[in-house]
């Protein structure tokens, strides 16, 4: 299963090569805050952050610089969810019971029925729960956005318009991603190429080629022409396991070096890849490295989760998402990143305390490399996205999500105890 940004349209130049970390940023005086009393990852002694037009600095703050006396709260850097359908969420709506359902059909079609019972504005929910994970300390994400006949490109244009309103705070991409099938529903191959011939999208997206489309080649055709011809990128759903989910990725493999779009490929959940043998997994981990494939997972299990520290070994980017928030495939979710980096925790066994980092590593770092933007180390050059919460260390974070009690993007204040601020 389950960007109007500037950054997520092109990264732009890195906020190492020099100031540029402030979007709002014309011309003028710096703009210049000065972060007093903060603990870096937790560290003993507190130190003062200096930010000049969003960027860390570690030049000497000038008289008159606006001062947040951060009173020993722990920074760490903000996160970003790899994997997100926020036109499909019903959070902060009335309570949803949901019907059962069992294969994709199904649940498409307990999607469908959501979609017309909810009565507020596709826009309005998209934003409320976009806002929510940038009040918990995410600072971009990739919105997966239902495109069928069923919906027309009115996901595409709700979750636009909310990734608008919050271009000061948040950094989205778009993926145009048929969820009922290109093949088995018709008028879908023609809404993707509505999406990224018009610019609305970043990326088109696929989804289990031969186990619910029953059309590997035909699906990957359609969806990598159109990737082609527009110069948006893929992002495929692939929940097939053991050999069928191989066959498919593969193909995608195949597909990605033959069209060049080293870089521009993504393939979510990947299923097939956990519980490979060791020498397998390495000569799949390689392929994938040399073609330029990323990977996202959601660790929704033990069981499904990627083995994140060898493919990053082989050089595989892998990101972490969220997946579907309250929605008609289930009344789970939260749109948290910290807290889902604590369930990659959780279903990796993570017990020492590097194992706990690794597990936010993959939340702050992984997704950032994904979409292409600075990571931030929280030191001079470093983008000033962080987040402030009370605590002893990283690890003990992790474990406790502690509340959030400050968001910081580009220097500026975003968020204050849950809520937004400074739109």
């Amino acid at each position: 299963m389950h960007a109007d940004s500037p950054a997520s349209r092109s990264p732009g130049p890195s906020p190492r090569s020099g100031p540029t970390g402030d979007p709002d940023r014309t011309d003028g005086p710096a703009r210049v805050t000065v972060f007093t009393n903060v603990r870096p990852y937790g560290a003993e002694r507190p130190v003062d952050l200096t930010v000049v037009d969003g960027v860390i600095t570690a030049d000497p703050a000038p008289h008159g610089a606006q001062v947040v006396d951060c009173e020993g709260r722990i920074a760490l850097p903000t996160l970003v969810d790899a994997h997100i359908h926020p036109d499909k969420t019903a959070w902060g709506e009335p309570w949803v019971s949901r019907d059962p359902a069992s294969t994709i059909a199904e649940y498409t079609a307990e999607d469908v029925k959501l979609h017309h019972a909810l009565r507020t504005p596709l826009k309005e929910r998209a934003e409320r729960l976009m806002g929510h994970a940038v009040a918990r300390g995410t600072r971009a994400m990739r919105a997966h956005v239902d495109v069928a006949p069923a919906y027309g490109l009115a996901g595409v244009e709700g979750v636009g318009s909310a990734r608008g309103s919050l271009r000061h705070a948040l950094d989205v991409e778009i993926v145009a991603f048929p969820q009922h099938g290109v093949i088995r529903t018709p008028g879908t191959e023609e809404l993707l190429e509505e999406a990224a011939r018009t610019g609305a999208v970043d990326r088109v997206g696929g989804i289990d080629p031969i186990g619910f489309d029953g059309a590997l080649d035909e699906q990957l055709d359609i969806v990598f022409g159109i990737a082609d011809r527009h110069g948006v990128g893929v992002d495929i759903h692939l929940h097939e396991r053991a050999a069928t989910g191989l066959e498919s990725l593969r193909a995608i493999i195949d597909r990605t070096r033959a069209l060049s779009l080293r870089g521009k490929v993504t393939v979510s959940h990947v299923f097939c890849v956990p519980g490979l043998p060791e020498r397998e997994l390495d000569r799949l981990a390689a392929d994938l490295a040399d073609a330029g494939i990323s990977l996202t997972t959601v660790a929704p299990s033990s069981d499904l989760v990627l083995p994140i520290g060898r493919l990053r070994e082989h050089g595989v980017t892998v990101g972490l998402g969220s997946d579907g928030v309250r929605d008609s495939w289930s009344p789970f979710g939260n749109a948290d990143m910290l807290h889902r980096s604590h369930l990659l925790a959780r279903v990796q066994d993570a017990r020492l305390d590097e194992e706990l980092e690794a597990a936010f590593r993959s939340g702050a770092d992984g997704g950032a490399r994904l979409l292409g933007l600075p990571e931030v180390d929280l030191g001079p050059g470093s983008p000033a996205d962080f987040l402030l919460v009370r605590g002893e260390c990283l690890p003990q974070v992790v474990v406790d999500l502690p509340h959030r009690e400050m968001v910081v993007r580009g220097g500026r204040i975003v968020a204050r105890d849950g809520e937004l601020v400074g739109r």
